[in-house]
């Protein structure tokens, strides 16, 4: 079909706009990779762009040398996978009876669920919550809390109902249960979406920062966001985590490259999971929504 004049400006105005949105995403991000990879001569000096200049690995042997950041990341993995499985299982427990239409009071349950995404947790109480239930200085503290997205759950249980009653009632002909509909029918079909919600999860405890930060307690605890936002506020725990004296370590590294390695770390594993999980995003996301 032929675009008219207005469309072609329209399309064009548009894609300029989307452009300009990803380049200013984009080219931040590029600039901290640079200059976590160049050298201290051209840190210092100001002339580090989106390219490194003088390459050098400096920044990231003292990073893994003399800051906690393998630990840190290992308690980041902890918090994810663990987080990621319970979340994921219990979503998905409670968001099968949901789409059943045979399941009880159903709508009642569904409008309490729905409710309770128009207010947020208050920290204090939250926190006096987890206080009394033992769980302060323990991940427990965050999963606990965050077991359920009442927005995941709305999505896979519009999902879950979109899967064709015809599959349902031939299973139910042969004899299956309500376990063996869901593990060996549902589940198999709502794939992208258990995909889509998996990362959504994933990236809410990698990124965990402030939860951490109230319930936690012991710092051998803290996660990779939590040892990135403290370098990045405090410049003297690059000094006291490099055990060297300050004039030592501006011969070696600049914080500003010790800061920048410590967020590339920390953003490497989602950038190496997002291009795979992309095309699920579209459909997982757009459940429900108005077909033309």
């Amino acid at each position: 079909m032929k675009l008219s004049f207005g469309e072609k400006i329209f399309h064009c105005v548009n894609n300029l706009l989307l452009v300009a949105a990803g380049l200013s995403c984009l080219l931040p991000l590029l600039n901290i990779v640079s200059v976590s990879f160049s050298d201290y001569s051209a840190i210092a000096s100001g002339f580090v762009g989106i390219w490194p200049v003088g390459f050098s690995l400096d920044s990231y042997k003292a990073l893994i040398d003399g800051t906690p950041i393998v630990n840190c990341f290992q308690n980041s993995v902890v918090i994810t996978g663990v987080g990621v499985v319970l979340s994921m299982v219990f979503t998905i427990l409670a968001a099968f009876p949901l789409s059943r239409a045979y399941f009880y009071a159903r709508k009642a349950f569904t409008l309490a669920i729905v409710f309770t995404m128009l207010f947020g947790i208050p920290t204090i109480p939250a926190f006096l919550v987890n206080r009394s239930l033992g769980i302060i200085d323990t991940y427990w503290a965050l999963w606990l809390p965050g077991l359920i997205s009442a927005y995941n759950l709305m999505v896979l249980k519009t999902f879950f109902e979109n899967v064709p009653a015809e599959i349902e009632e031939a299973a139910r002909i042969d004899g299956c249960g309500d376990w063996r509909l869901l593990m060996q029918i549902v589940l198999p079909l709502s794939m992208p979406v258990l995909a889509t919600l998996t990362l959504f999860y994933g990236v809410g405890y990698w990124n965990a920062f402030q939860g951490l930060l109230i319930n936690i307690n012991d710092p051998a605890k803290y996660n990779l966001a939590v040892m990135v936002q403290n370098m990045i506020a405090n410049q003297s725990l690059l000094q006291s985590l490099n055990n060297l004296q300050q004039h030592e370590l501006e011969q070696l590294i600049t914080p500003e490259s010790i800061r920048s390695a410590g967020v590339v770390v920390m953003l490497v594993p989602l950038l190496l999971v997002y291009p795979f999980m992309q095309k699920y995003f579209v459909k997982g996301v757009m459940i429900g929504a108005v077909k033309g």
